[in-house]
């Protein structure tokens, strides 16, 4: 229990919390804190504000006292050509804030309620840190808009930017596009970061199955609020720690099942932050060992027809999970009770199958080892990451010469007002986490890539990330970086570049003399950066270890284990 008011010297606590309405028997319950990432100006968050009441209802059923706070929740869609610089850095400023608040009021657990792309991995970082009884819980999909023809525009709306710069989309049809695309409140219905790391909480057994697929508008939605408000308190009089459903077996599940789903780049940065906050080292190439070790059982929207909601309809993510239970740990406890292996069969003898042209069986999977390549070579000595399942197979391998570009800005002014040269490898450059600073998205490149019909013959390549909505032959997470001084930075244009997916490898055809050369006369980065972005710029670590701000990164505890007591840096 958190805080006994009876006790004198928590009178000061008592009196506050009875300002804030709380009784003297409300104080002797366990103290239940919601962290909330409710929004207005962010679809996916938008209905956490209703959620967040039916969670409080259960919590004050089940013998508990709820206690709502709130943090921010930015939209990396909205963020996209105004502010991306400052969404990746609020993923752990997200964390610190839930960490600080919740140490600061002595919460005796957590539900975190969140949905999008850096709100769900902070909320987590948050969770793993406090190490407190949790559960999360996400507001659902949105509403797939369809077309007259039946078929859905969810988010296709950067490519549409692509079709009309080459006249294949008329401004009427645009217009449609940009008013329909996100149908309804909810995370956006098609497989981009948001649906994969919500998804990610079910495989992991530290949400309820079905909570990530069902639709934010289903009554369903609100009982299963309900039903988590009261199993906190449960696990809350339990003292159950997040670590017994939250642990290296447990993350190991969460990422073969990612890449059983095909699901985003953004995970292959996330999940070692989770791991390096948790105490676990993972690296790219653990990570590429057990993404490679399952096969992809189902593809959904961006790299086919299926939206979120198909996805449920066909099963979801336990249905996932069965098809690919062989390699899982599937003795592991569920945050909402039981074993993974127990809810599998009870979901077997329930009858429950899944729809083949949505999850099809492992023995037919498109692809046998994953859906990622992670790649490594001279040109990315630290690692880089691509969906190989969301590239067209004519582009696994590709050999082509460098378009280089020093920022997002210059590839997108290239693709509105140029001719790009079929074969061509866009380099955008300075984009990481210390060189943008902020690691932005090249999302709408890379959709305006798509959209212009160029995803079959040329590649895009950048030290920055793509977003979870991309697709074509674009690699991400170049490390080191071009700020860092990494290979990225020597390139020139005309140099050839080799990108093969199968053997995993990014090469520079360029002589180690001459990158040497080039190094020995490497101008110093010049990107100003004030305020926060300052002080992210100074203590973010790379992004082959999840580009961690405020939690120490493997590489930062390693050179401050080197330093004299004393003079540790801080980071």
């Amino acid at each position: 229990m958190r805080k006994n008011s009876k006790e004198p010297t928590q009178a000061y606590y008592s009196g506050l919390m009875h300002a804030a309405g709380y009784r003297g028997k409300d104080l002797e319950k366990p103290v239940i804190g919601i962290a909330n990432s409710w929004t207005e100006v962010n679809p996916g968050h938008k209905p956490l504000r209703e959620l967040a009441q039916s969670v409080k209802e259960g919590v004050w059923a089940a013998g508990g006292a709820p206690a709502e706070f709130d943090v921010p929740a930015p939209c990396d869609g909205m963020a996209q050509g105004t502010g991306m610089h400052y969404v990746l850095p609020q993923r752990d400023l997200i964390a610190g804030a839930v960490e600080a608040m919740a140490r600061a009021h002595g919460f005796d657990a957590m539900v975190f309620l969140c949905s999008c792309d850096k709100i769900v991995p902070g909320m987590v970082m948050a969770a793993a840190s406090l190490n407190l009884p949790s559960l999360f819980l996400t507001a659902g999909a949105m509403l797939p808009y369809y077309t007259g023809g039946g078929s859905q525009v969810t988010c296709d709306l950067k490519e549409a930017i692509g079709q009309v710069n080459v006249g294949e989309m008329d401004e009427p049809a645009f217009r449609r596009c940009i008013e329909n695309m996100c149908y309804s409140p909810g995370t956006c219905s098609m497989y981009g970061t948001a649906n994969t790391m919500a998804a990610f909480l079910e495989a992991t057994g530290i949400a309820p199955f079905g909570s990530s697929t069902l639709l934010a508008c289903a009554s369903e939605k609100q009982r299963q609020a309900r039903d988590a408000g009261e199993r906190i308190v449960a696990l809350a009089l339990e003292n159950a720690p997040f670590s017994r459903y939250l642990n290296k077996a447990s993350l190991e599940n969460g990422i073969k099942y990612i890449s059983a789903t095909g699901g985003s780049t953004n995970a292959v940065l996330h999940i070692p932050a989770i791991a390096r906050v948790m105490g676990i080292d993972l690296t790219l190439k653990d990570f590429d060992r057990l993404q490679s070790s399952v096969p992809v059982v189902t593809l959904l929207k961006p790299s086919s027809r299926f939206s979120i909601e198909d996805y449920r309809r066909a099963g979801g993510v336990p249905a996932v999970l069965r098809e690919i239970r062989d390699h899982l740990d599937t003795d592991l406890p569920l945050v909402m009770g039981g074993t993974l292996r127990e809810r599998l069969e009870s979901l077997e003898s329930q009858g429950r199958s899944a729809d083949p042209p949505v999850i099809g069986p492992a023995k037919e999977a498109p692809c046998k080892d994953g859906c990622f390549s992670i790649l490594f070579g001279n040109l990315a000595p630290g690692g880089a990451v691509v969906k190989k399942t969301g590239v067209d197979p004519r582009m696994h391998r590709h050999t082509g010469p460098a378009v280089v570009f020093e920022s997002e800005e210059a590839v997108r002014d290239y693709l509105l007002k140029r001719s790009v040269a079929p074969g061509s490898v866009l380099v955008i450059r300075n984009e990481g986490p210390r060189g943008g600073p902020g690691m932005r998205e090249m999302s709408i490149p890379a959709a305006m890539l798509v959209g212009m019909g160029l995803h079959t013959s040329v590649a895009m390549i950048t030290d920055g990330r793509f977003s979870g909505a991309s697709r074509g032959p674009c690699v991400g997470h170049i490390c080191p970086e071009a700020y860092d001084g990494g290979p990225i930075a020597l390139v020139e244009d005309g140099d050839i570049i080799e990108i093969d997916l199968p053997n995993n490898t990014i090469e520079l055809k360029v002589s180690e003399q001459e990158l040497a050369r080039r190094k020995a006369s490497l101008p110093l980065p010049r990107r100003p950066a004030t305020g926060i972005l300052a002080a992210y710029r100074a203590q973010v670590g790379s992004a082959n270890q999840g580009a961690l701000w405020l939690y120490p990164s493997a590489e930062t505890s390693e050179s401050e284990a080197a330093l004299p007591e004393g003079e540790a840096t801080g980071r």
